[in-house]
C-alpha cells in the first residue's frame, strides 16, 4: 500500500530567465489567447496581470495548491487563474519549474 507524503514547507520561489520571462509573457498576452481564456472564463476579455505563481502541494496551509499570498485572486470574481499550457513553457524555454499558473483580470 502506497502511502502519502506529507509536506509542511514547499518553496514555491522561482526566477525566470528575462529572456525566457519576455518570452512567456508575449505568448500570454498574444490576442488570441486572451481571447480563448475570455471564452473559458466567460467574460469579454481578459488583461494578463503579469502574476504568475508555481503551484504548491496541498496542504492545511496551502489548501487551494498555491502560495497564500495569490488565494485572494482565486477567491475574487474579478481575476480567472489558468495554467500556463505546457507548450508555452517549451516555447519560452522555461523548464524549472516545470509548472506555472497565470492570472489574468477579467474585463467586462
Amino acid at each position: 500500500m502506497a502511502r502519502l507524503k506529507i509536506i509542511n514547507n514547499f518553496n514555491s520561489r522561482f526566477v525566470l530567465d528575462p529572456e525566457a520571462r519576455d518570452n512567456l509573457f508575449s505568448l500570454l498576452t498574444n490576442e488570441a489567447f486572451r481571447t480563448q481564456v475570455a471564452e473559458q472564463v466567460q467574460c469579454q476579455n481578459v488583461e494578463f496581470t503579469e502574476l504568475l505563481f508555481q503551484p504548491v502541494p496541498y496542504s492545511t496551509n496551502t489548501p487551494k495548491g498555491m502560495p497564500p499570498e495569490f488565494e485572494q485572486y482565486h477567491e475574487s470574481e474579478e481575476y480567472a487563474i489558468i495554467n500556463v499550457p505546457p507548450n508555452f513553457m517549451f516555447k519560452a524555454k522555461i523548464f524549472n519549474p516545470s509548472r506555472l499558473c497565470a492570472i489574468y483580470r477579467k474585463i467586462v
